[in-house]
């Protein structure tokens, strides 16, 4: 059974950045196909960053040139640079596939909040 265990976030000014991680565990065949997501209060959840079937990055269009997506295979980590925060990136951000069938359970995320 995949787990994954998300940390990293924090409270940050906007303009600063944060870094997340994602420690996978168990058999998964691949970390290029996990992704990032976020869940704003209210709002629906949004995928933010994954890898494309080359495994080049994609980043959606509210984190483009801010966020990036990377992995460290040997540790079995997914990470989410982010950059240049802003109040309105304020979210709780989990991994899991980037289309379903996602893992679950999901993480329980990590929180993000960005002050002005």
């Amino acid at each position: 059974q995949v787990q994954l265990v998300e940390s990293g976030g924090g409270l940050v000014q906007a303009g600063g950045s944060l870094r997340l991680s994602c420690v996978v565990t168990g058999g998964i065949l691949s970390l290029y196909g996990l992704a990032w997501h976020r869940q704003a209060p209210g709002k629906q959840r949004e995928l933010v960053a994954s890898f494309s079937s080359r495994g080049d990055t994609i980043a959606a269009d509210s984190v483009k040139g801010r966020f990036t997506i990377s992995t460290d295979n040997a540790k079995k980590t997914v990470y989410l640079q982010m950059n240049s925060l802003k109040p309105e990136d304020t979210a709780i951000y989990y991994c899991n596939r980037a289309l379903r069938p996602y893992f679950s359970p999901w993480g329980q995320g990590t929180q993000v909040t960005v002050s002005s």
